[in-house]
């Protein structure tokens, strides 16, 4: 007798929960605009302290490079005996970070300006500052949504992270950058793309698509107007290239000047440690074991290859006999994807952040390091392009689980690495990972279940 009242009750109330969700999702402005970031924010705060209590972890890393950089020496006074152990020299002004590149100091350095509180506060503070920035700048220019879905995708896909690493800082600026070139302010978006490769390298992929979307405007730019087959493709090419000289390329050369000068003064105070340690760093290491290098070869060990386990850069790698053919096959993927990706931007059947995205997915996919961090790469692009309906839920949500499950999951068993491969389920859940981001990645490319369809942006005013 009483049901039909109770029932409306329920509805009334699902509606008006509803109602308040949309309400936080698509604010934009006052408080409720921020609850998503000041919610997530604090969850990856306490994460990034307690990480900071673990032996040999990032962020004490960070700190032996700065302090060695400005103390020399004077490090042994400054901070525990064994914190700088994995460094291997401590000339004041000339010790660099051995895997980053040298403008990273600058980040590292900037805790140091804050007397009293730990270390590891201040930086998790710092990267707070970088989201709440990346947040605004969704709030600011992205769709309807998208900062609350760059929190949500920060807290599911980098908890164990966000706020330990510096990643945020070459993302936010990679951002910027599309963000100014869609809005053409090509010299700005130039510069943003330099200084985010200034400090870890990967947004140097980008330049072109950023001087592809210059082009757009430039009338002697030939863009292909039919579709372009095997056939045709040389002449269309031909016809791309005879502009050649018409191209606007002061802006581009404005970005690549800041980074040329700014690396040249690192390279001319200290060569060999500021400019090639990095890159020999990453060009001589084995696979990390999570990339899919890694996956690979130790499928095939199933059926009795030989592998090792060693720990090197504060991070697992494998080591094995296929190691080098492995990872020319998958250069040989990366770069015939990233020319993929510039022929379709060419052709239009992409703009300059569908093709940022691309690149990021196929880098990952096939390099040789897939730090659970570099999710951060691709977050807040994901959450300016409209990445939020269902599929993107179940492929970057389950992505996002897994890694989780790794690290911290895995990780936190053990303080030395080299058992982890003993752990039941540790490279099974790398291999779901690897591969759920690998289906990613080629539907992506062609644009299966529309992922590449991207949500409007707000009007110019």
């Amino acid at each position: 007798m009483h049901s039909a009242p109770k029932m409306d009750q329920e509805i009334h109330w699902k509606h008006e929960s509803s109602d308040w969700v949309g309400k936080i999702l698509y604010a934009k402005k006052g408080f409720l605009a921020y609850l998503p970031l000041l919610v997530a924010g604090l969850i990856l705060l306490i994460a990034a302290l307690i990480e900071s209590f673990v032996p040999m972890n990032d962020i004490s890393r960070y700190e032996c490079y700065a302090t060695v950089f400005w103390h020399g020496t004077q490090v042994f006074g400054l901070l525990p005996a064994d914190q700088c152990q994995f460094m291997y020299q401590f000339i004041q002004y000339h010790t660099f970070p051995i895997e980053y590149p040298p403008l990273t100091l600058a980040i590292f350095s900037l805790p140091l300006l804050v007397p009293h509180l730990s270390y590891a506060i201040k930086f998790a503070v710092e990267m707070a500052l970088a989201a709440a920035l990346i947040y605004w700048l969704l709030l600011r220019f992205g769709p309807r949504g998208s900062p609350a879905i760059f929190a949500l995708y920060l807290l599911i896909g980098a908890g164990g992270t966000a706020f330990s690493r510096f990643d945020l800082i070459p993302a936010g600026l990679t951002l910027l950058s599309l963000i100014w070139a869609e809005k053409k302010h090509w010299a700005l978006a130039y510069i943003s793309l330099a200084f985010g490769t200034m400090v870890k390298v990967y947004p140097a992929l980008l330049f072109p698509f950023v001087f592809i979307a210059e082009q757009l405007n430039n009338p002697a730019f030939y863009f292909p107007d039919a579709p372009v087959t095997i056939r045709t493709f040389p002449r269309n090419v031909w016809q791309s290239l005879r502009g050649l000289h018409h191209w606007t390329y002061k802006n581009l050369l404005v970005g690549l000047g800041v980074m040329v000068i700014i690396t040249g003064l690192f390279g001319w105070w200290d060569f060999k440690n500021a400019v090639l340690s990095s890159l020999a760093s990453f060009y001589f290491r084995s696979f990390q074991a999570e990339s899919t290098g890694s996956v690979i070869e130790w499928v095939i060990s199933l059926f009795g290859l030989p592998i090792y386990w060693i720990r090197d850069l504060n991070s697992l790698n494998l080591m094995g006999p296929l190691t080098v053919g492995i990872s020319r096959g998958l250069s040989i993927v990366m770069i015939t994807g990233y020319i993929s990706i510039l022929a379709m931007m060419w052709q239009k059947k992409m703009d300059a952040v569908q093709a940022s995205i691309a690149t990021l997915l196929i880098l990952l996919s096939a390099s040789k390091v897939f730090s659970p961090q570099y999710l951060i790469w691709l977050i807040p692009l994901l959450a300016y392009s409209g990445a939020r309906h269902g599929k993107w839920w179940i492929l970057w949500g389950g992505i996002s689980l897994l890694t989780l499950i790794i690290y911290p999951g895995y990780y936190a068993l053990t303080l030395n690495m080299t058992d982890l491969p003993g752990y039941p389920g540790f490279m099974l859940f790398i291999a779901l990972r690897d591969g759920l981001f690998v289906l990613l990645t080629v539907a992506y490319l062609i644009n299966g279940w529309g992922l590449r369809q991207r949500e409007p942006l707000p009007s110019s005013e």
